[in-house]
């Protein structure tokens, strides 16, 4: 009787083990992010309120969205109210601005998401990602959110990571032996993690160009399709894709060439990934309906 008990409790055991795997290979669609400059209309200096309302009304349970934004619009947003930019040491600036424009991200998103769907905040950092419980807390959050017609929007955490501690925090990790450490540079990097770490079906990164170019300055040099029989070509293709890549659209930005490396991971745990412009809906990305660049196993 023992026996018949303790095998049927093993059998129930790996039955849920495969329905959780299972539902962390389906649950989510869509992983995506935003960058800083695709939400500003930086001629004007103000926020692209079209880009937050053709994003946002496309949102639904299923999607985890990575959107960068909080310093420069807190930066934006101090500039119109006090007449002038914060002054003392950058660390400093950059808390403050990224505490005053996560409140204004929030908001345009839940002004803009169906009201019949929640709204979620995360705001992550290097640490939650290179410790396995806080990871896998992180993942099961993801996945309860999809099951609870609930949208993450997700952000580092500008507010209380500051760059020296960071470095001190990753060299230490380093040197206690641990590989592959993810250093969440910036939010290509972060939605990647993410990526493979919920296994998700599509990554999409929107920037304000509209795909990768073998020539920065050449629009007619968009690289539509990078594709391969297996991991493997698909990764060497976009090492070779990098040597094209130069420079970057802002102090900070880690550009082309960083978001190829990034996006290596997740092509590997198999994730389709696009990079297109943010003017963009990301239904017309998914369909293939606008310009873009495609990454994916054949």
């Amino acid at each position: 009787m023992l026996s018949f008990l303790f095998y049927r409790q093993i059998g129930e055991a790996c039955s849920f083990l495969v329905e959780w795997s299972i539902m962390r290979d389906n649950a989510i669609e869509v992983v995506g992010k935003i960058g800083s400059m695709a939400l500003i209309r930086d001629n004007e200096l103000d926020i692209d309120y079209n880009v937050f309302s053709r994003v946002a009304k496309e949102l639904k349970p299923g999607m985890l969205w990575v959107s960068s934004g909080a310093v420069e619009i807190g930066r934006l947003d101090y500039i119109k109210r006090m007449g002038c930019e914060l002054d003392g040491p950058k660390s400093d600036v950059m808390t403050d601005y990224s505490a005053q424009g996560q409140a204004i991200l929030m908001e345009e998103y839940r002004r803009y998401i169906p009201a019949k769907y929640s709204v979620r905040q995360l705001l992550v950092e290097h640490t939650h990602f290179n410790h396995p419980e806080k990871r896998e807390h992180i993942c099961n959050f993801f996945l309860r959110c999809a099951s609870q017609n609930a949208i993450p929007i997700i952000n580092y955490n500008d507010t209380v990571s500051f760059e020296e501690n960071r470095r001190w925090e990753l060299n230490q990790l380093r040197c206690n032996g641990k590989k592959d450490v993810v250093e969440c540079i910036d939010n290509d990097e972060t939605a990647a993690t993410i990526a493979c770490l919920v296994r998700a079906k599509n990554l999409i990164i929107f920037t304000s160009a509209k795909g990768i170019y073998l020539d920065p300055k050449d629009p007619s040099t968009l690289v539509e399709r990078v594709e391969g029989k297996n991991a493997d070509e698909v990764i060497a293709a976009i090492t070779e894709l990098q040597k094209s890549c130069i420079g970057v659209s802002r102090e900070g930005a880690g550009g082309a060439k960083a978001k190829l490396e990034f996006i290596k991971e997740p092509v590997r745990a198999g994730s389709k990934v696009m990079i297109a412009s943010a003017k963009y809906r990301i239904s017309e990305v998914l369909s293939g309906k606008c310009p873009q660049t495609l990454f994916q196993v054949r």
